[in-house]
């Protein structure tokens, strides 16, 4: 073989590596690329549920406090409950967001969430229909039921913690 075509040869197997390495790690940094976005969304959605949350429940502790006073003033009580609903509203939207993003056990979690939150609203529900009524026969055990409640809850977004930290992929 003369020196010229071994010379092309050379250069062709050398162009087809070089290209083959390109795709490969073409390949490898888009998938990085994706996973990185991917987290960040993740990140993002888990930041808006977790503010959403916060705020909903510095309401809700509000209108609890307003529920365990001697004298509950209603006028108050209905403001307070209508900005814990309005704020709730934004819970749940931001809560689908993080069902869309997934993954599926993070949504579970969110559930979880979810369901303790529902719970603790029924017994405030119920703490503001006693006090529109004026019956305080239920109040020190309604009362009790929420503090309860309202751990089971806390327990739950810090299972949520957790949970989306693991989606994320953030450490230590």
């Amino acid at each position: 073989m003369d020196s010229g075509l071994a010379a092309l040869l050379g250069a062709a197997v050398g162009s087809a590596t070089t290209l083959g390495a390109a795709i490969v790690n073409g390949r490898a940094q888009a998938r990085s690329q994706h996973a990185q976005s991917s987290r960040q969304h993740r990140r993002d959605a888990c930041a808006r549920y977790l503010s959403a949350l916060h705020d909903r429940d510095i309401a809700m502790d509000a209108v609890l406090d307003a529920l365990r006073s001697d004298q509950p003033d209603l006028p108050d009580i209905d403001e307070k409950t209508g900005r814990f609903v309005a704020l709730a509203r934004e819970v749940h939207r931001a809560v689908e967001v993080v069902i869309l993003e997934g993954p599926a056990s993070l949504a579970e979690v969110a559930e979880r969430v979810t369901v303790a939150s529902s719970e603790l609203s029924h017994v405030m529900r119920r703490m503001a229909e006693s006090a529109r009524a004026g019956d305080t026969t239920r109040k020190a055990e309604d009362i009790a039921l929420a503090a309860g409640r309202e751990r089971i809850l806390y327990q739950a977004v810090k299972d949520f913690r957790l949970a989306a930290r693991s989606a994320i992929g953030a450490t230590d």
